[in-house]
């Protein structure tokens, strides 16, 4: 047999994590080549971890980072989330207050790619990239991130790849672990039927049979986390002429949810022979994100007489209050499951065969209802509230009111929408019509009855999506003596995905229609909500999903009456065939030693969507033209394309002193295009403003002044994002603890995914066969009062007919942009004791990433932070540690889900958190029954970091305050 040659940082990788080798690629090399004896390194704690780390990231000839823990179930965070935030070139993004995505190098994670032993994993989310907070730590052994890729990576990205890892059985050491923690929120809970406690609870096992040869793992974890968040929000700013700030609108809310989780992993592996290597894994995930969102949204007007200051501190009082208590019920659930077989064959000491089969499917249901409260039905009454308030940079501040006790009085609170919001239902106008007269009149002095406009009093939202993601691998595996060719990897992956959206929704409208009833009591929870931390004291607490399941709510569907709901429904297709090799090399040049692997894709891609253009027809309702409530069929669309790639890597290890390398890499790497915006669905929309509807009909007043008119759609036939990357990475090792990295690298977008937009005439479409899209009574309006209209102050008297002008713009994906990354990582892990002996057990790991990121269009990479800046300190002796570490991360670019469930971008401005944890493990304790135990106080979020988003004029328009969380963990290993 040839036995490969190795550099000492192998020994010692193998010292280090011989009693955990868990990953899928390490897992199988050990298995083909017989290593030296070595003797077992056997640390714990961070050190250990550390130090396991180290060994992975010296053994590799990729520039990567590590996560190890000595055993399953050993991984301190809540989920892998957690423990990746903290990595080099890493970056955590919180959602509702956890963290769920991770940048890597300033690329989100739907540019990034993730395996789980070294299959492509799937999400529940809208897009490609994973939501790695549904991974709990207690299924990990550990994880890989990938720089710089190798020709045998099926899953990559542009960022790299994160290569999660669970426990190989026959690898492992037989232990049999539970897991139990406390979790108690900083912050309690402004909304009276949640509360800020939750626990986890664990329970691990390996054991080995049959004289070593059959081996199963199994982790079972249980997750009940609560958040509680403050979100302050406005509509955006305006100043008078007096140059004195005061908000547009409100949006501000007491949010409570809870997060419900289920995992069980399942390994079983069996050598029957020393040849023969069959391991079978199976993850079940069971998710649920319930909570509900409970507070303010309304227009906001200030009494020009009562403002007193200047700028931003303005004192005043605002007028015609009539706010809209909004109730929103949320509930998301989702299901994971994933099963895969591996099976690998010696053919003799030096050739080996593997095949791989996985199958993963996911589904979710975001569901989140409306439920509106206020004073009285809108046009029920014309005499509202008043507020005090206070302006300053933070935004604004309520200090007191008058009329509006009924909103923390449920007798006088009623179930209604006080807002003019049904302007969507127009198409099912008879529905709504009544001869009950408004309190107001027309231009004429005539009465206005209640109509669709008024009937508005709820909305149901939900969006549900599938994926199934099916993968097959055959590869083949050989040490040769071709030269400096030691060894070679060869093979083909085949991969068929799926992936659905069906967007849904419902307009809600109360059984009291067109008058208005007090909540029912049977709908109350027992106390009020606090929103006293805005200004607005305490608010009336009730079920929002009540009325959608006793029927008091008549529901009518909205995808038959908003085109950009039906618009963001599809489905999307891709088949891949990836024929690829790799070829390991080891030589010397000048004395130095040099290892490293050369090798290459061909990338084969079939991709396809179907989905529905979303247009308003004849009789009002959305591709419903027969009201029969089916789409139409020449609403519907399809498209696709096929492609191929050739994707070159190579990477480079010198020694070039005794524990020093210089490490070299140049690869062409791609990321698919975003799910949502390969989608063929698209819609045509129409913005009732009449002062949009009057502009004037002509494309230089459309350039200048906008339009009513708007049209989007997907472009099924975008190809990858691409770049050419090129890495160069200097390491120094301690010995065997302690090193520090600097590592330059530059990616060269050639193609990004481009926002394009064109004028079109939209009664005369040439992108839709010359469609036209205006239809009189609908898209026109009989002017009610004489006066100047819209932007360009077009005079009109009552009874004219305004319409919109033909023209406004098509947006929509295309591929073509390019750009550049250029950054800089320097990452240490300073052992203190191995420099000063008094300061034996101290240490720090730290990091500092800088990159300049830049696009041709001046948009920036969704994830990039200019700067994230990481560092660990920690204390570690005798089975005591204590660790603080604190990331500190510059603004960046993200998307989020928006309304009608639609994505939008957003800004998160800069973030600092600090996390702490204290510990002690028994294991040296002498007390012999508590030899497995081990317990630690863990807090997260310690300094109380809010997100803000600061607009231009330098004040606070978005808000979320989280609060601190700390966790009592119990770990005991029972053997």
């Amino acid at each position: 047999m040839k036995t490969k040659h190795i550099f000492k940082p192998a020994l010692l990788s193998l010292a280090v994590t011989s009693a955990m080798y868990s990953g899928h690629a390490l897992s199988q090399e050990n298995n083909s080549a017989k290593e030296p004896d070595v003797e077992v390194i056997a640390v714990k704690g961070i050190r250990g971890s550390l130090m396991r780390a180290q060994a992975i990231k010296m053994d590799n000839t990729s520039i990567v980072e590590a996560i190890s823990a000595e055993d399953i179930g050993k991984l301190p965070d809540s989920s892998i989330a957690e423990s990746l935030a903290r990595l080099p070139g890493l970056a955590g993004e919180r959602v509702g207050g956890r963290t769920s995505g991770i940048s890597v190098r300033g690329f989100k994670e739907d540019f990034t790619g993730t395996s789980l032993n070294g299959r492509e994993l799937i999400g529940i989310g809208d897009n490609r990239g994973v939501e790695y907070d549904l991974y709990p730590s207690e299924i990990m052994t550990g994880a890989t991130i990938y720089k710089t890729t190798e020709a045998n990576l099926m899953v990559q990205g542009i960022g790299g790849t994160v290569d999660l890892q669970t426990v190989r059985p026959l690898a492992a050491q037989e232990t049999l672990t539970l897991t139990g923690v406390y979790e108690m929120g900083g912050n309690d809970s402004d909304n009276p039927e949640f509360d800020n406690t939750g626990k986890r609870l664990a329970l691990s096992f390996v054991e080995k049979f049959a004289d070593d040869t059959v081996g199963i793992a199994v982790a079972l974890a249980t997750t009940e986390s609560p958040r509680n968040e403050r979100k302050y929000g406005v509509w955006g700013y305006s100043a008078n002429d007096a140059g004195q700030i005061t908000p547009s609108g409100l949006d501000t809310q007491a949010i409570s949810r809870e997060l419900d989780r289920d995992t069980i992993s399942a390994v079983l592996q069996w050598r029957p022979t020393d040849n023969l290597d069959i391991v079978v894994d199976a993850l079940s995930i069971d998710y649920s994100d319930s909570g509900v969102i409970r507070g303010f949204i309304e227009p906001f007007n200030a009494d020009p007489a009562s403002l007193s200051g200047s700028g931003t501190n303005v004192s005043g009082t605002q007028v015609g209050v009539n706010p809209v208590l909004r109730t929103d019920p949320a509930q998301k659930d989702g299901e994971l499951q994933t099963f895969g077989l591996n099976v690998k064959y010696n053919i003799d000491d030096n050739w080996s065969v593997m095949v791989d089969a996985a199958n993963s499917q996911s589904e979710k249901r975001d569901l989140r209802g409306e439920s509106y409260a206020g004073l009285a039905r809108n046009g029920a009454i014309d005499s509202f509230g008043t507020r005090q308030f206070q302006m300053s940079p933070n935004g604004v501040f309520f200090t007191g009111s008058t009329g509006l006790e009924a909103f923390s009085d449920p007798s006088l609170l009623q179930l209604t929408g006080p807002q003019q919001w049904g302007g969507g239902m127009a198409n099912i106008a008879d529905q709504f019509a009544t001869g009950v007269n408004t309190v107001f009149t027309d231009a004429d002095g005539n009465p206005i009855p209640f109509s669709y406009l008024n009937a508005q009093d709820g909305f149901l939202n939900y969006a549900d999506f599938e994926e199934e993601l099916t993968t097959v691998r055959v590869e083949a595996e050989g040490y040769v003596e071709w030269g400096i060719i030691n060894k070679i990897q060869y093979g083909v992956n085949y991969s068929d995905r799926y992936k659905m959206k069906d967007n849904k929704g419902f307009f809600a409208t109360a059984s009291s229609y067109p008058y208005s009833e007090a909540i029912p009591s049977e709908y109350l929870y027992n106390g009020l909500a606090d929103l006293s931390w805005a200004g607005f004291g305490q608010v009336v607490a009730y079920d929002g999903f009540a009325p959608y399941n006793d029927g008091e709510y008549t529901l009518n569907d909205a995808g038959l009456l908003e085109p950009d709901r039906l618009g963001d429904s599809y489905t999307v297709d891709e088949e891949v065939v990836t024929i690829y090799a790799k070829f390991d090399f080891e030589t010397e040049i000048n004395g130095f030693p040099v290892i490293g692997n050369f090798g290459a894709q061909y990338v084969d891609t079939t991709q396809s969507s179907t989905g529905y253009l979303g247009i308003v027809g004849s009789n009002f309702a959305v591709c419903d033209d027969n009201n029969d409530g089916q789409v139409d069929s020449d609403c519907i669309l399809s498209d696709g394309d096929e492609y191929s790639h050739f994707l070159p890597s190579l990477n480079v290890s010198i020694e070039v002193d005794d524990n020093q390398y210089i490490r070299v890499a140049a690869n062409k790497t791609i990321s698919r295009a975003r799910i949502d915006q390969m989608k063929a669905s698209g819609f045509v929309k129409f913005d009732q403003n009449v002062d949009l509807i009057t502009i004037p009909n002509s494309q230089a007043d459309v350039e200048q002044l906008g339009s009513p008119w708007s049209k989007f759609q997907g472009n099924p036939s975008l190809r990858p994002l691409e770049a050419n990357n090129f890495d160069l990475s200097f390491e120094k090792y301690f010995d065997n603890e302690g090193y520090v990295a600097l590592t330059f690298f530059y990616k060269d977008l050639v193609n990004w995914t481009d926002d394009a937009r064109e004028l079109i005439d939209f009664t005369n479409d040439s992108t839709n066969n010359g469609a036209n899209y205006f239809i009189p009574g609908f898209h026109d309006r009989i002017i009610q009062t004489t006066g100047l209209y819209g932007p360009a102050n077009v005079a009109y008297n009552a009874g004219d007919l305004a319409t919109p002008p033909d023209f406004g713009y098509f947006e929509y994906f295309q591929d073509g942009l390019k750009g550049e990354v250029k950054g800089a990582e320097l990452t240490a892990n300073i052992p203190l004791g191995n420099f000063i002996g008094a300061l034996e057990g101290f240490g720090f790991a730290g990091s500092a990433t800088i990159i300049d990121a830049e696009l041709e269009n001046g948009n920036p990479i969704p994830g990039q932070s200019d700067q994230v800046l990481s560092l660990t300190a920690y204390y570690e002796m005798n089975g005591f540690e204590v660790r603080v570490a604190a990331t500190d991360r510059s603004e960046f670019a993200t998307y989020q889900r928006g309304g009608s469930n639609k994505i939008e971008t957003a800004t998160r401005d800069k973030i600092t958190q600090v996390d702490a944890q204290i510990s002690y493990d028994f294991e040296g304790s002498g007390i012999e029954y508590l030899e497995g135990l081990r317990i630690s106080l863990q807090g997260t979020n310690l300094t109380d970091e809010k997100e803000e988003t600061i607009g231009g004029d330098g004040i606070v328009t978005l808000r979320r305050e989280f609060g601190p969380s700390y966790m009592l963990n119990f770990n005991y290993s029972f053997y």
